[in-house]
């Protein structure tokens, strides 16, 4: 690959080019620090290396403080511990990291609150769902600014992300049901949602993670740990999104289907090298139908961007007949300033869903709705896939996401959003020709631009949808986030669900599908203040610039 600039590591590094490589002719067992990690392809550490391995003591460069800093917490259990990865085990394959100088126009720029971390008293009783762990710096009494650039940052214990059980909350009220009836079959399964950070976006948006240590920039670094994340996680799927094509194909994939995952990718349209993955257990489930949506409308002005979902329709493996789960996973829009385009990709998505999941009637299977939405708790976006309804009259695009406090979006939100053209009602969902031309005889007969509006500028879907997280510290209001880098810390990835109607979460007086799913569980998500206290993202442990989300659901047959 071409250089960009002037290279970002210390001068030492330069010679790794040669001194590591990847050997990819046959398989060979990867340690993981545990036993029988087998992926079919492996990295190694050349026998005639002049070079010691890097491990994680290598200084930070260009560290950039973060605005919203606030006092770390100083001590840590004394039952945390971190083993340091192999690193002779690793190989870069690139270290022309672009410098300052010859930076692209960033992919985000994000702004967050502080924060701290949840304390969680709960039982760990999910076995799969092991407490993942990020180590932290040991000296925490000032977080790195420019005065210690360049020393090195001590590490001990690490920091836990707890697993939340909510089970025992079902207990008396089942017991209290099944007195009455037979008892259903369970079946419970769990969904990982993970945006992974694609190698080539984090190239070309380096000042991001002006705060990292070089090193754990490479993908030669990156792939170990998000592979060996993932395989922790055991989880029954997988949403990953930013997963580059060509890792994908290679690497991603079948290490995945070694661990007994198939898998099923949509890339993004145009040049964008990466996509979206959702990826199942085949013991668990059974594929009954695969939808890639695009968004992308060659003569729609509004959707001329590359964003995608995927979908699938997967049959839990049980004796009894059971619904089949639809599965849908997305990654919107970045732009904080065109709240326009997010809805209208949005309401794709929901009318795709609503086609595949749709049973008889007005019913539909259970959904879980994964993904990264580029839009942050509490806003208008966010709250109409967790309401069902939009009023959106006299919102500006810019506040659609809630993505920047001051956004220069002001433009107010056309009514309707999105051309007739697409073929989407207001109700989010494909409209037949018949109803449509319906609906164009009783505007004409109408004509009434003050009703017109008045009904048109609201949006709604017919889904019951609740968040696997409140995405808040109970007690405190702190709030948690999904993502941290040197711009900004805030949560814009999510798990989506069909409330049942006994779920601990579902919303007072919402209308709930007979065949809901209820939330057993939840892995913990973690607060700024926390990931600062380990360089933020990525970092050693950590090799993307979001957090990975876990939930354990259960449907009853």
């Amino acid at each position: 690959m071409k250089q960009r600039g002037r290279p970002m590591i210390p001068r030492h590094l330069h010679s790794l080019g040669r001194n590591y490589i990847a050997r990819s002719e046959y398989p060979k067992a990867l340690f993981m620090n545990r036993p029988g990690f087998c992926y079919p392809w492996w990295t190694g550490h050349h026998p005639w290396a002049s070079y010691p391995p890097v491990n994680n003591c290598h200084p930070p460069v260009n560290w950039r403080p973060h605005h919203s800093f606030g006092p770390v917490r100083t001590s840590y259990p004394n039952y945390f511990h971190w083993n340091a990865p192999q690193s002779s085990w690793i190989h870069f394959s690139n270290f022309n990291m672009a410098s300052k100088g010859d930076e692209p126009l960033p992919k985000r720029f994000k702004t967050g609150d502080e924060s701290r971390h949840e304390k969680v008293s709960s039982k760990r009783s999910y076995s799969p769902a092991k407490d993942f762990i990020v180590p932290p710096m040991t000296n925490s009494s000032a977080l790195p600014s420019s005065k210690n650039l360049g020393k090195e940052a001590p590490f001990k214990g690490p920091i836990r992300r707890q697993w939340e059980n909510f089970n025992h909350c079902y207990m008396e009220t089942s017991s209290a049901q099944h007195g009455r009836r037979r008892s259903p079959i369970q079946f419970d399964f769990t969904v990982l949602s993970y945006n992974i950070l694609s190698q080539d976006l984090l190239e070309d948006n380096s000042h991001l993670y002006s705060h990292c240590r070089r090193p754990v920039l490479f993908w030669s670094y990156r792939l170990p740990n998000i592979l060996k994340e993932l395989r922790e996680m055991d989880a029954d799927i997988l949403c990953l999104q930013e997963v580059q094509e060509n890792h994908y194909r290679t690497q991603i994939k079948p290490s995945l289907e070694a661990l007994g995952y198939h898998c099923e990718y949509k890339t993004r349209t145009g040049s964008k090298p990466d996509g979206c993955a959702i990826c199942f257990k085949s013991s668990k489930f059974l594929l009954t139908m695969t939808k890639p949506v695009e968004y992308y409308r060659e003569h729609i002005n509004l959707l001329d961007r590359d964003n995608i979902g995927l979908i699938l329709l997967l049959q839990p493996r049980v004796d009894q007949e059971a619904p089949s789960i639809c599965i849908a996973n997305t990654h919107l829009l970045y732009n904080p300033r065109r709240g326009d385009i997010k809805l209208t990709q949005l309401a794709i998505l929901l009318a795709e869903i609503s086609g595949v999941a749709h049973l008889t009637g007005s019913s539909s299977c259970p959904i879980v709705l994964c993904g990264d939405f580029n839009s942050v708790p509490g806003s208008p976006l966010h709250s109409f896939i967790k309401e069902g309804v939009l009023n959106y009259g006299g919102l500006s695009i810019g506040k659609v996401s809630g993505q920047e406090q001051y956004s220069s979006g002001r433009r107010p939100l056309s009514i309707p959003i999105w051309p007739d053209s697409l073929g989407i009602s207001q109700n989010c969902v494909y409209e037949s020709k018949e109803s449509t031309e319906k609906a164009e005889e009783q505007a004409i007969e109408e004509q009434s631009v003050q009703n017109k509006s008045r009904v048109q500028s609201s949006i709604q879907h017919h889904f019951s949808l609740s968040s696997v997280y409140s995405h808040y510290v109970p007690g405190t209001g702190m709030p948690e986030v999904t993502t941290c880098h040197s711009k900004s810390a805030i949560t814009v990835d999510y798990i989506f669900y069909s409330s049942a109607m006994d779920d601990i979460f579902v919303p007072p007086g919402a209308s709930v599908p007979s065949n809901g799913l209820k939330l057993l569980g939840r892995l913990s998500l973690l607060t700024e203040q926390d990931l600062w206290s380990v360089n933020g993202l990525p970092n050693e442990n950590n090799s993307s610039d979001h957090l990975s989300l876990l939930a354990k659901f259960r449907l009853e047959i």
